[in-house]
């Protein structure tokens, strides 16, 4: 592992911790700080992780093993992220997430301050997630929350999520909703405002691979 890696957060190797057999390419910071008052100042990354040109990952954040970014990544401070993690190119992981195991997010995505991602979930390109129910208000961060995407959640290209929502377990989102309610567990939404249309299990898949994608 490149020395000048270990040495980036303010000189401090202890506050950066990175596992064996991880891959970082030359254009990468880790440790980045931040501007905000945090309690643990500590990056954490867990084994094999591969982190690719131009990602930023700050200080105060810990990710499981086997974390795979694509080009411009950028996950902030306080972040609490499982193993088997993949963000692809220029995607963003606001602070103070919490990401579950084997959870994929696409490129162009946005995911903001105080989202909770279980595990399973797929984020296509372009979701954006907001967490801001008043924007402009003097107390706006006082209640600031991002959704909660349930266990195995599908979310499709260029979906958006609205603050306290709770997309269930796998919900398949499709592209270009806007969600601004709960969405049942195993259940089809789409539109804007997005609606219920089916059950996971009433579709068929058109491929002729499987009689219903989504069984199990």
């Amino acid at each position: 592992m490149r020395e000048d890696i270990l040495a980036r957060p303010a000189d401090r190797p202890e506050l950066l911790i990175i596992g064996e057999n991880s891959s970082i390419d030359e254009d990468v910071r880790l440790g980045c700080p931040t501007g905000r008052e945090i309690s643990n100042r500590r990056l954490v990354i867990g084994a094999s992780a591969r982190i690719l040109s131009g990602s930023i990952i700050y200080e105060g954040a810990t990710i499981g093993s086997h974390l795979q970014t694509g080009h411009h990544v950028v996950i902030r401070e306080e972040n609490v992220i499982g193993d088997h993690f993949s963000i692809w190119s220029n995607s963003i992981v606001d602070y103070g997430c919490r990401i579950g195991n084997h959870v994929k997010i696409h490129s162009n995505c946005y995911v903001a301050q105080y989202t909770t991602i279980e595990d399973n979930v797929f984020l296509a390109p372009g979701v954006t997630v907001a967490n801001d129910m008043h924007p402009g208000c003097e107390l706006s961060k006082e209640c600031m929350r991002g959704p909660t995407i349930k266990s195995g959640a599908q979310i499709g290209v260029n979906v958006t999520l609205l603050p306290f929502v709770t997309i269930g377990e796998r919900a398949l989102v499709g592209s270009g909703a806007v969600v601004t309610r709960d969405v049942p567990p195993e259940t089809v939404v789409a539109g804007n405002p997005a609606r219920v249309l089916r059950s996971i299990h009433d579709l068929k898949c058109i491929s002729g691979l499987k009689q219903r994608p989504y069984s199990k």
